[in-house]
């Protein structure tokens, strides 16, 4: 049960509070700030509700604040994580608000009132809510990997990084144009993990994944009583980015009513929540992206050619796997060495071969793709290197499709047919070298001959079974 602190004179505001809540949170109650500080350090709170009454009442508004800012300090230093909200009357709202960006979580006006103490709590519980997703997606994509990901070789990439950095601390509008899988997510993630908008809410909307009647809502949010079932305000995720960044991920698939209130909002700069009259300003950085092509969209009648032209102004190409393949043993890298720490196990080194497998398969699935069967070799994986006898079939068939001869009728049948054993031959003894990282007994183990007729057959189609031992170390990380 999560626990508050109630500091205040007024015995009436404690019980109300105390009431109210008694079932579902432990609540306390300390008459003065000495009181409140000795409980603070005995025990840990989650909420404190202050008094405004508690401070001198003739201090002018400059001199409260002060007096506030060093009460918050004392506060945080015993406990930076506790949530402070701030009881007031309504004509001190003033003082209350000016004393709110020293670093109090919420207000609550008195006589306390049912409806508005469990609204307050609720809004402050998922603000802490989003603070923990938004660490959490810091850390996963910036601060622990971050210069891992931004690692490339292929000069399409490398054009891209160039041009965000030009952007990243502007408030223009971006838009990440390509491929499913290719990595818009966390492209869109490192530039607000880049922007001087770090330290606010990273807000990732799927449009696609959202039916056409809620989107509305999801977006710009809803007011009690605005449709069927809805039973209490609801903020949209307009309203929950504020001051950070709002990545609306496969755009394209929004409706056309839904494309005229975001076009509304990127002229205007303000909304209304659905069922709503007061008008909120909209304070987010905007990412969008999108895997099918928007001015082709446009062209055909699809999309609103006018909020394209909004969305457009930075646009980025992300290339798909098969058009950077020079980045594949980066990224393997980058997967293996996050898999050894998530899993507890140690892959070492990768086998050439699973390099030599993945520049030749076409990748329909880019980046996302490659992830699931990077991992899912891993899992199988029993020796200290990646191997590529842990791949998915699928990834062969393009150097079994290699295998067949092509007919030549300047020969017999005969010769045509000993040319076609000889080099099915050899290309099935390297794929077992591949699979058994150039270990000759259990090559000739699996093909089911003696390791002297091996060597023989090796010799024969000029194989180097050294050319199939793991050489490449990864590097630590």
């Amino acid at each position: 049960m999560k626990s508050i602190l109630v500091c205040t004179t007024k015995s009436l505001k404690s019980d109300d509070i105390k009431n109210i809540l008694l079932s579902e949170y432990k609540v306390d109650i300390a008459k003065s700030f000495e009181i409140c500080f000795s409980e603070f350090n005995l025990n840990r709170y989650d909420f404190v509700f202050l008094e405004l009454g508690l401070f001198n009442s003739n201090l002018i508004l400059a001199n409260l604040e002060q007096q506030f800012k060093k009460i918050l300090n004392e506060f945080k230093q015993v406990f930076p994580a506790g949530k402070i909200i701030v009881m007031c009357p309504p004509e001190q709202l003033k003082n209350a608000m000016g004393i709110i960006k020293k670093g109090v979580s919420d207000y609550l006006t008195t006589p306390i009132n049912t409806n508005e103490l469990h609204f307050v709590l609720a809004r402050v519980e998922e603000s802490v809510r989003l603070k923990f997703e938004l660490d959490y997606l810091r850390d996963e994509c910036w601060q622990k990997d971050s210069l891992e990901l931004i690692k490339t070789n292929s000069p399409r990439m490398t054009g891209i990084y160039e041009k965000i950095k030009t952007v990243v601390d502007k408030q223009t509008i971006i838009l990440l144009e390509g491929e499913t899988g290719v990595g818009k997510g966390v492209i869109a993630r490192l530039i607000h993990c880049h922007s001087n908008r770090k330290k606010q809410p990273f807000i990732h909307v799927h449009c696609g994944a959202i039916p056409d009647t809620l989107l509305e809502s999801e977006l710009f949010g809803h007011e009690k009583g605005a449709f069927t079932g809805a039973l209490k305000r609801k903020l949209g995720r307009f309203e929950i980015a504020r001051g950070g960044t709002l990545f609306l991920d496969e755009i394209s698939t929004i409706s056309p009513m839904a494309q005229i209130k975001l076009l509304q909002i990127l002229q205007d700069k303000t909304f209304f929540r659905v069922g709503g009259e007061t008008v909120i300003e909209s304070d987010v950085r905007i990412i969008t992206a999108s895997n099918t092509n928007l001015k082709e969209m446009c062209d055909k009648n699809a999309f609103r050619s006018d909020l394209y032209f909004r969305l457009s102004v930075f646009p980025l190409e992300i290339p798909s796997l098969k058009n950077r393949l020079e980045d594949i043993e980066i990224i393997i890298e980058y997967l293996i060495a996050k898999l050894n720490q998530m899993q507890g196990k140690k892959i070492t080194s990768v086998h050439p071969s699973v390099y030599t497998v993945f520049r030749s398969y076409d990748w329909p699935g880019n980046i996302r793709e490659l992830e699931n069967i990077i991992e899912r070799a891993f899992i199988l994986e029993s020796s200290s290197t990646l191997t590529a006898r842990n791949l998915p079939s699928d990834l062969f068939a393009s150097d079994f499709n290699n295998i067949g001869v092509k007919p030549d009728t300047s020969m017999t049948l005969s010769n045509m047919r000993k040319r076609a054993v000889q080099e099915t031959e050899c290309v099935y003894l390297k794929e077992l070298l591949n699979g058994h990282c150039g270990r000759i007994n259990q090559t000739a183990k699996s093909a089911r001959i003696s390791t002297r007729q091996l060597h023989k057959l090796l010799l024969k189609h000029k194989i180097a079974k050294e050319d199939y031992k793991p050489k490449n170390k990864l590097k630590p990380h």
